[in-house]
C-alpha cells in the first residue's frame, strides 16, 4: 500500500477517507470474516499479484529483543572456536533451528482513534496481473461467529481466488500463502469470478469444506467453467485442477455470482439477452451410472430474465449488472440508460406477495422465464443517457433515406436506435449488496450500492426491503419521488466524489459494514451503517457520514445558518469571520427629475429659486425643493468659485444640455386647443 494514513476531506454530506496506492488496481473486494483483532480485510488486485490491508482493530505488538545473557569471563554456551589447521579439524557444532511459528501477539484493546487506520498490509506476489478477486457470499461476521456457524474453516482461514492476465485462476487457501492450487482448462481470461463454499451435511465430514470457484470467458463464443476445490490440507492436488463443469454459451458473459443461500446456483449476466440463473447442482442429463464425484457432469438453467426493449427498436436494453437481494430471493438489475428494476423470483415482496416463482424450478422443469419488475425507476440525472436516441435522430441528414415519408421515418429511426445502443453499450456501471449484522430486534436486511457512467451518478439503498416496499406503496412504475421521503425507503445519491477521487475515474463500488453501528436501528433521520468502498485507477476512497449537525448523516441538507464551526463547550483562538444576515435589505431608487403629476421643472429665477407668480397678488409658495441627483447642487457653487465673474454658467448649461432648443419645439408642437397663459415678470 502507497500510505497507510488516509488523506481526509470533509464535504458538507459526507467524510472522505483517500488511500493513495503505488500501484494501478484491477479490482476490490472486501473479505466477509473479521480477523482476530477486529480488523476489516480488504483484498485488491494489481500488476504483481494481489494485496491484503488490515483496516482498523487492534494494532500489533512489537517484536521482543532477546538480550543474550552473558556467563563469567566472557564465556558463553554458544561460542565456538575457528582453529586453522589443516591437521585437526574440530568437531563442528551443530544447531538445529527451531520450527517457526506464527503466533503474532495483539494489543488488549483497540486504539482509540478518529477513523480506522491501516495496520497491516500482506503482498502476495505472483508474477502476472490480476484482473479478479472473488470471496464467498456470506454476511459479513467476526471469526468467533465463522467458528460456531456452518463454515468453522473461515475461523481459521483466509478463502479467496483470483483471476489473471495469463488465463491462470488461483484458489487462495489459509492465511499467509499456506496453499496455492492452480485451477487450469481457461485459454482466455476470465470476465467474471465467483466462489462459494460448500458444506458436507454429514457431522463426520464436518471439516472437510469444498469450494466452488465459477469463471467466465470469451473462449470461443463464451464458455463458462466450473471447479471444485478441496480446502482440507490433506487433499491438495498436486497439479492444475480440470473443470468438473464447461458451457459454452451463445454469447460472452459480464459477471458472475453465487446465491447466499442456495449456494448451487449462479446468476449469470449476458448483456444484450439475459440475466440467467444456473445450477451446477440439477443435471440436465439423465443420471449416469459411470458418473464420478459429487456433482453431475452438467448443470441445468433454471430461469431466464428478460429486462424491456429500446423502444422503438426491438432489442432490448443492455444489463450492465445484476446482484441479489432478499437473501438469494429476488435480483436487483441495473440497464445501461439509468433504469433499474427488482425482480421477484420467490414472490417475495414486501407489500403484495404473489406466486412463487420457485415453484416453477422444480425438478423436471427448465426454461422458465420472467420479464416483468415488480417495482422499477431511473437513477436520478441519468436523462442524457434515454435521450440518446433523440440526439441521434437530429444528427442523421437523411441523405441515403428513401423518398417515401413512412419509410424515410422507419429508416431514421432505425438508424438512430442502433446509434443510441452502441452508445449505451459503452456505458460502464455495477451493482454491489451486503447483508447488515441483525439486532435481534428486527429481521436481517441488506445494503445495495450502485454506480452509472461515473461518480456523478453514486447511489446507496440503506434498507432494500423497506425501499422495496415503499416503491410499492407509491404505485406501479416506482418512480414516483424516488430520492425523497425517509432515508431508510429511498435512493441517496453521495456527492462530491471527485474531492476524494482527485481526477481519476470511478471503476467500481462496493460497501464495507461498520461493526460499531451494528447495534443502531436505521431510523427515518438516515443513519447509515456502511461506509461506500469507491475504487479509482490508484486510489481507494471510503464515504462515510459527515461529522456534527445535520451533514453527519449522508444525505441530509445542510442549513448554513445554522452549521457549527465548533461543537458545544468548545473555544478556539481562530479569527472567524461571520457574513452578514441572509436576508436582503429592500432599496426603492427614483431617478426621476420631477414631481409626480408635472410635466418638467420651471426654470428657476435669480432671487432666490422662487416660483413665478400669476399676474394677481397671488401667496408666494416659499422656495422650490430641490429633487434629483445631489450632485447638482454643488454647480452654482462650482460657478462662484470661477475667477472669470462674467461668465453665465446657467446659460452655458442650458445650451450644453440642450434645453432651450427643447423648450421651443415643445412651445411649436402645443395643441392649439389649450389656451396660452403668459406670465410677467416682477
Amino acid at each position: 500500500m502507497g500510505s497507510s494514513t488516509p488523506r481526509i476531506r470533509r464535504t458538507a454530506q459526507n467524510t472522505q477517507f483517500t488511500y493513495n496506492l503505488s500501484r494501478r488496481i484491477s479490482d476490490v473486494q472486501t473479505y466477509p470474516v473479521q480477523s482476530p483483532q477486529g480488523a476489516t480485510v480488504l483484498i485488491y488486485g494489481h500488476e504483481n499479484g494481489v494485496t491484503l490491508v488490515w483496516r482498523g482493530g487492534r494494532r500489533l505488538k512489537p517484536a521482543k529483543k532477546e538480550i543474550p545473557v552473558e556467563k563469567p569471563n566472557g564465556k558463553s554456551d554458544d561460542a565456538v572456536m575457528i582453529i586453522d589447521s589443516d591437521d585437526d579439524e574440530p568437531p563442528a557444532k551443530t544447531q538445529v533451528a527451531p520450527k517457526f511459528e506464527d503466533k503474532p501477539e495483539f494489543e488488549d484493546v483497540a486504539e482509540q482513534t478518529p477513523y480506522p487506520e491501516i495496520i497491516q498490509t500482506l503482498d502476495l506476489t505472483l508474477g502476472t496481473a490480476v484482473l479478479n478477486v472473488a470471496v464467498m457470499p456470506m454476511a459479513p461476521c467476526t471469526s468467533e461467529e465463522a467458528a460456531a456457524g456452518d463454515a468453522p474453516i473461515l475461523a481459521e482461514k483466509m478463502v479467496f481466488a483470483v483471476s489473471c492476465i495469463t488465463s491462470d485462476v488461483y484458489g487462495r487457501i489459509g492465511a499467509w500463502g499456506e496453499s496455492l492450487v492452480l485451477l487450469g482448462g481457461q485459454t482466455r481470461h476470465s470476465e467474471g469470478l465467483a466462489m462459494t463454499l460448500l458444506q458436507p451435511k454429514s457431522p463426520e465430514r464436518r471439516g472437510s469444506a469444498r469450494a466452488v470457484v465459477a469463471a467466465c470467458s470469451r473462449q470461443a463464443s463464451g464458455a463458462l467453467h466450473l471447479w471444485d476445490v478441496p480446502l482440507d490440507d490433506k487433499t491438495k492436488p498436486e497439479r492444475a485442477l480440470e473443470p468438473f463443469q464447461t458451457e459454452f454459451l451463445p454469447e460472452p458473459l459480464s459477471g458472475i455470482s453465487f446465491n447466499p443461500t442456495r449456494n448451487t446456483q449462479l446468476l449469470t449476466i449476458s448483456p444484450h439477452q439475459a440475466a440467467r440463473i444456473y445450477d451446477f447442482a440439477v443435471s440436465s442429463l439423465p443420471p449416469d451410472s459411470d458418473a464420478t464425484g459429487p456433482f453431475p457432469s452438467q448443470g441445468s438453467w433454471l430461469l431466464s430474465l428478460y429486462q424491456p426493449f429500446a423502444r422503438p427498436s426491438a432489442a432490448r436494453k443492455p444489463i450492465l449488472d445484476a446482484a441479489w437481494i432478499s437473501h438469494g430471493r429476488a435480483v436487483f438489475a441495473l440497464l445501461a440508460d439509468g433504469m433499474w428494476g427488482i425482480w421477484d423470483v420467490d414472490g417475495v415482496s414486501p407489500a403484495s406477495p404473489s406466486a412463487a416463482m420457485a415453484t416453477r424450478l422444480k425438478s423436471g422443469v427448465r426454461g422458465a422465464a420472467l420479464t416483468a419488475f415488480s417495482v422499477s425507476g431511473y437513477v436520478e440525472g441519468t436523462g442524457a443517457l434515454r435521450s440518446v436516441a433523440a440526439q441521434a435522430k437530429e444528427s442523421q441528414t437523411g441523405e441515403f433515406a428513401p423518398m417515401t415519408p413512412h419509410t424515410r421515418r422507419q429508416a431514421t429511426a432505425s438508424l438512430s436506435t442502433a446509434t443510441s445502443l452502441d452508445r449505451l453499450s459503452t456505458v460502464h456501471g455495477g451493482v454491489s449488496t451486503v447483508a447488515l449484522p441483525s439486532t435481534g430486534r428486527t429481521a436481517q436486511d441488506e445494503s445495495l450500492v450502485l454506480w452509472v457512467g461515473g461518480y456523478e451518478h453514486v447511489c446507496v439503498i440503506p434498507g432494500v426491503s423497506r425501499f422495496w416496499e415503499s416503491q410499492l406503496r407509491r404505485g406501479s412504475g416506482g418512480g414516483v419521488n424516488l430520492f425523497s421521503g425517509a432515508q431508510p425507503t429511498r435512493m441517496v445519491k453521495l456527492l462530491d466524489l471527485s474531492t476524494g477521487l482527485l481526477g481519476e475515474r470511478c471503476c467500481g463500488v462496493s460497501l464495507l459494514v461498520d461493526r460499531s453501528k451494528s447495534g443502531e436501528h436505521i431510523d427515518n433521520e438516515g443513519g447509515l451503517p456502511v461506509d461506500v468502498l469507491v475504487r479509482g485507477e490508484t486510489r481507494i476512497l471510503v464515504v462515510g457520514p459527515g461529522e456534527d449537525g445535520p451533514g453527519k448523516r449522508i444525505g441530509g441538507v445542510v442549513d448554513a445558518r445554522r452549521k457549527r464551526l465548533f461543537a458545544k463547550g468548545e473555544r478556539s483562538d481562530a479569527i472567524i469571520v461571520h457574513g452578514r444576515d441572509g436576508r436582503k435589505p429592500s432599496f426603492s431608487y427614483n431617478l426621476s427629475t420631477s414631481k409626480p403629476g408635472t410635466l418638467r421643472l420651471k426654470a428657476s429665477n435669480e432671487q432666490g429659486d422662487q416660483e413665478p407668480q400669476g399676474p394677481s397678488d397671488s401667496p408666494s409658495v416659499g422656495p422650490r425643493r430641490r429633487v434629483g441627483f445631489d450632485f447638482m447642487n454643488t454647480l452654482d457653487d462650482a460657478a462662484d468659485a470661477s475667477a472669470d465673474l462674467s461668465r453665465d454658467v446657467e446659460a452655458e448649461m442650458l445650451d450644453i444640455m440642450e434645453i432651450d432648443q427643447a423648450l421651443e419645439s415643445m412651445e411649436g408642437s402645443r395643441d392649439h386647443g389649450r389656451k396660452r397663459v403668459f406670465f410677467e415678470e416682477d
